[in-house]
């Protein structure tokens, strides 16, 4: 029996059962250190960079330390080298996310991390939906097993019970028909009713309720989502058919990661501004350096600590392997809190009081993958698929992968292949390929994507086609949403 571990849990729920105080000194350089100190892979990184640990004592020094990665460090170091003490001893769960080629990312955790953690759902669950003091049935549809979302989520949500929020969880994982079956059971014994999982599968199950029937405005639906960018015609959609009363302060957004649990959280603020630019394209290309609408959330440095990198996001997290400026590759950018009320105030528009938070926005993974269904769709998966005997002869090789939104706000994968020349290529045949490699290769893909949205929609472009497959430009295998 560890005695030392039980001492480390006991007051890591006496700090997350106390109202949060400043850190007494700079939380990012204090995990840099310890990280230096106990984990050996980070050491070994460091020695082989000629850096002495020691020397770090400003944020200009640690901005000036190299950024780690998935390839030049998760994968570069035996496992437990990653983890402090170079041990599991202090670990008790383990979440999996599929790579690219369908070998596993193991990420470990200890029940202190998800403590961080909860803390970003008790801003939406307690902030957002009162769920401290109305009764609440948290409905998770997050898939369960290794995958992080389901458990991490159930965990982060039950502690927030054993605070004090008067909250009940049912996990029936991403299976419509168990939460479905459920629902009328359990919801008219609760003030509300929330829904955790990812934005496709969230609007399938509304969908299906309706069709069958079910009575969502008596329920008080409010809904936690992540995994995707979704549009504000997709909040008023969903919103609409699930009867919920108010799109800014019911429905919340998560930024999260296998790498390190949720980084930040929609609030009434950021939602509520994101509403206020969808409708101006000009002042989001001002805000976010593009016309498209990212995601937009409100984060605490003192636990999640970002950098941005020529357009996409690094940051700064402990955790069962603690990660020091860590490039997640998403795009993306940083706003501070007063910064970006200012330019609201500018254009006309207070949003809700809210918390003093900075805002970090984020567009998706960078060049390399779509996100389906929470899913991580890889180039290399599909590239498998066109491969095939009877395929091979018929396409170049050259595809792209898009994540679209059909009429009725649904996504589509759609998939538009390069065909050879003289060569008659057969869509239905490509689209079943690419999906059986899918399912094979990427865990992700087939726990996540309910069966009948698996199959890709095949488009077919002849060989230098300008709008997908110009000659003399490099290409790019997927294209943002």
């Amino acid at each position: 029996m560890d005695l030392g571990r039980q001492t480390r849990v006991r007051q890591a729920f006496d700090t997350f059962f106390g109202a949060a105080e400043p850190p007494s000194e700079n939380p990012v350089l204090a995990l840099f250190h310890r990280t230096a100190e106990t984990v050996p892979a980070y050491r070994k990184f460091l020695r082989e960079h000629g850096i002495e640990p020691q020397t770090v004592t400003t944020m200009a020094d640690f901005e000036r330390l190299p950024r780690t990665d998935k390839a030049g460090y998760h994968r570069k170091y035996p496992l437990p080298e990653l983890l402090r003490g170079g041990t599991f001893d202090d670990l008790d769960m383990i979440a999996v996310s599929s790579g690219s080629s369908g070998h596993p990312t193991v990420w470990p955790r200890a029940l202190e991390d998800e403590l961080h953690v909860a803390r970003r759902f008790e801003q939406v669950l307690a902030g957002a939906f009162a769920a401290d003091r109305r009764r609440t049935l948290a409905v998770v549809c997050f898939p369960l097993g290794t995958w992080v979302g389901g458990l991490f989520t159930t965990a982060c949500v039950r502690h927030l019970a054993a605070k004090g929020c008067p909250i009940t969880v049912v996990a029936p994982g991403n299976n419509k028909a168990e939460i479905l079956r459920v629902l009328p059971e359990l919801a008219p014994h609760f003030d509300q009713v929330v829904l955790l999982g990812y934005p496709p599968f969230v609007k399938d199950v509304v969908d299906t309720g309706l069709a069958e029937g079910l009575d969502w405005p008596a329920y008080a639906i409010k809904l936690v989502l992540a995994g995707e960018v979704f549009s504000e015609q997709w909040r008023e959609l969903v919103t609409r058919r699930a009867g919920i009363a108010d799109p800014v302060r019911d429905i919340a957004s998560l930024y999260g990661t296998a790498d390190a649990g949720v980084l930040g959280n929609e609030t009434p603020v950021s939602a509520s501004i994101r509403r206020f630019l969808a409708g101006r394209p000009e002042l989001a290309r001002e805000v976010f350096g593009d016309a498209r609408l990212p995601t937009l959330v409100q984060y605490d440095p003192a636990s999640r600590f970002f950098e941005v990198h020529e357009g996409t996001l690094v940051f700064t997290a402990d955790g069962g392997i603690p990660l020091i400026r860590y490039h997640i590759a998403d795009d993306g950018g940083l706003l501070p809190h007063a910064e970006l009320l200012a330019f609201c105030a500018e254009h006309g528009f207070t949003p809700p009081p809210g918390p003093e938070l900075p805002f970090v926005y984020v567009f998706g993974r960078s060049l390399f993958t779509v996100s389906f269904f929470g899913a991580n769709v890889y180039p290399e998966n599909v590239t498998v698929g066109l491969e095939q005997p009877g395929i091979s002869d018929t396409v170049t090789g050259k595809f792209v992968i898009e994540s679209v939104e059909d009429a009725d706000r649904d996504r589509r994968l759609r998939l538009t292949v390069e065909t050879a020349p003289g060569a008659t290529a057969d869509p239905a045949r490509i689209a079943a390929a690419v999906r059986a490699e899918l399912v094979r290769l990427n865990s992700e893909f087939a726990h996540y994507v309910p069966a009948e949205r698996q199959l890709p929609d095949v488009v077919l472009r002849p060989a230098g086609d300008p709008e997908y497959f110009p000659v003399g430009v490099k290409h790019r295998y997927t294209r943002p949403a």
